[in-house]
């Protein structure tokens, strides 16, 4: 194991123990919405306004990320970001928090989280080799699953014994870890911060300049943000729809274990890796997925969402490893920053849609059924996984995302010689 990697193994740990902890804020705060409001638009209200300052600000966050030291950056991003948090916390223990208090904080941490995201994937590129990525990638989509392993089931089991100011506690100290893991990254490894300051306007163009230059890569984002606005939609229904007929520990138990199935195939390409046929495994991992949403929201039965829902959350990091594949091997490294920051805002589009649109579609059809909101979030979630379904399907024909994989075979063949 070469010293880079083990760099990135210190690095990932940070933020393994990061997104556990900001799974128990998610989770909590997702009970005490649905507890004090009974409806699936005010915890999708508080899912988009967390989600639109990561969005908005990943692109000069991704220039930031090439002008300035991403180790630097992403310090500040994890450090501040708990200033949320508190701020959540503190009005907690003055009393029962509003809807507005709980996404002013959440709104908050998210801007200083929106740093982070660019940073961490140059940082990756900076550290591993094209050989290593594969292994890097299995594990980076462990850690952003931890928040769907780990933290619904403790989380579950906390709020039995105290209430969500616990989580919040534990979440704003994996903030330290964080920013001590990228502190002790940073020593030793050369700073990317350039003498020369391109203005922000030109560093946009240069930007979507590479990005505009290979049409595989241009449709790779149009799928993806189509894909995230059903990924978002599940994301957003799925504590609706089984609070609707079971309690949070039960809830957190079934996140669990349908998150299971992203460590299971997560451990699997860290191990193993994907050599070859990146885009048609693409593909076939989505249309699985749709199938599989489909099965989660056909009825109200914990059994029946656990199943269908890990073998759903089994295909994202296969998904999510080829997509990253394909974009990385087709990027100069020299602008890895500006252009992930613009695939970040492209590709995520789409959930803003689905966090805008689809907790009051869930209420509205729950009204029409007079099935309540769970009957609503699930016939919301069999639409969704019906049009993933068929979204991913079109993949297969696309002849400029297959070449994206021969051409991103070539430059590592070019590099090596």
């Amino acid at each position: 194991m070469s010293r880079n990697f083990r760099k990135f193994l210190l690095l990932w740990s940070g933020e393994l123990i990061s997104s556990i902890g900001g799974g128990l804020t998610a989770f909590g705060l997702g009970v005490y919405i649905f507890n004090t409001t009974g409806s699936a638009a005010g915890m999708a209200l508080v899912t988009l306004l967390g989600f639109l300052p990561t969005l908005l600000l990943s692109v000069p966050a991704g220039i930031l990320a090439d002008r300035y030291d991403r180790r630097l950056l992403m310090m500040i991003g994890d450090g501040c970001s708990a200033l949320g948090i508190l701020y959540i916390l503190f009005v907690m223990m003055r009393g029962n928090a509003t809807l507005f208090e709980i996404c002013t904080g959440v709104f908050i941490s998210s801007v200083f989280s929106a740093l982070l995201e660019p940073s961490y994937r140059a940082t990756i590129t900076d550290l591993l080799t094209k050989e290593e990525f594969s292994r890097a990638n299995g594990l980076v989509s462990l850690a952003g699953s931890a928040r769907y392993l780990f933290s619904p089931v403790i989380a579950g089991f906390l709020l039995g014994v105290s209430d969500v100011k616990l989580l919040l506690i534990i979440d704003i100290s994996t903030f330290f870890l964080t920013v001590i893991s990228a502190a002790v990254v940073r020593k030793g490894l050369p700073s990317n911060e350039t003498e020369e300051k391109v203005s922000f306007a030109d560093s946009f163009k240069e930007g979507w300049k590479v990005i505009s230059a290979k049409k595989g890569i241009l449709m790779l984002i149009l799928v993806s943000s189509l894909i995230t606005m059903f990924m978002g939609t599940l994301q957003v229904l799925v504590e609706p729809f089984i609070l609707s007929f079971s309690d949070p520990k039960t809830l957190g138990i079934a996140e669990t274990v349908c998150a299971c199935g992203m460590l299971v195939s997560a451990v699997f390409l860290g191990i193993v890796g994907i050599k070859r046929n990146y885009s048609k495994l693409m593909a076939f991992s989505l249309m699985l997925g749709g199938v599989f949403m489909f099965g989660f929201g056909l009825r109200q039965n914990v059994y029946l969402c656990s199943i269908f829902g890990f073998l759903f959350f089994m295909m994202l990091p296969l998904t999510n490893n080829c997509l990253d594949y394909l974009a990385r091997t087709n990027i100069p490294s020299n602008a890895q920053g500006r252009v992930w920051g613009f695939i970040g805002t492209l590709s995520q589009m789409g959930y803003v849609v689905a966090y805008a649109v689809t907790g009051v579609a869930a209420d509205a059809l729950g009204s029409i059924t007079g099935g309540g909101v769970g009957k609503g979030s699930g016939i919301v979630i069999q639409i969704a996984g019906v049009m993933m379904a068929v979204i991913a399907l079109s993949i297969f024909p696309m002849k400029s995302i297959r070449a994206l994989e021969d051409s991103g075979s070539e430059e590592r063949e070019v590099r090596s010689a």
